[in-house]
């Protein structure tokens, strides 16, 4: 009735896609190579595993772009070391560089404005401007 000790309990379904020890795809690899190769200072920052998604690492570049793989555990992070030929951090401690947050922001920005400009055309037009 009240199960105190815990028996017969069903394990969640929650697990990452893979084991903690394996290391980087060599497609997601590959493509952290070709991403460095154009362009010129890249750190790493590592984001833990949680249930939902395995380790993954974003890589940001010296103008704020950046981009996310995985990398399975952390074995990959000594393979995203050796790829990027530069630092990389843990994100639980560093937190994310202060470009790549302004970036995100200046997306953003960038984004409302252009919905508006369209909402505003189609007002102009004679159309319902929220579809």
């Amino acid at each position: 009735m009240f199960n105190l000790f815990g028996r017969n309990r069903s394990r969640s379904s929650l697990r990452p896609p893979r084991a903690p020890g394996e290391t980087i795809r060599p497609g997601d690899a590959q493509f952290l190579r070709d991403w460095c190769r154009t362009r010129g200072f890249v750190e790493g920052f590592v984001e833990p595993e949680t249930a939902v998604n395995e380790m993954s690492v974003v890589l940001v570049d010296e103008t704020g772009e950046f981009v996310r793989r995985r990398i399975g555990g952390p074995r990959g992070i000594d393979v995203v070391a050796k790829i990027i030929d530069g630092p990389v951090y843990d994100v639980e401690e560093t937190g994310y560089p202060q470009r790549m947050r302004e970036r995100i922001e200046r997306e953003r920005i960038l984004r409302k404005r252009e919905e508006q400009r369209l909402r505003r055309e189609r007002f102009e037009r004679g159309e319902s401007p929220d579809r």
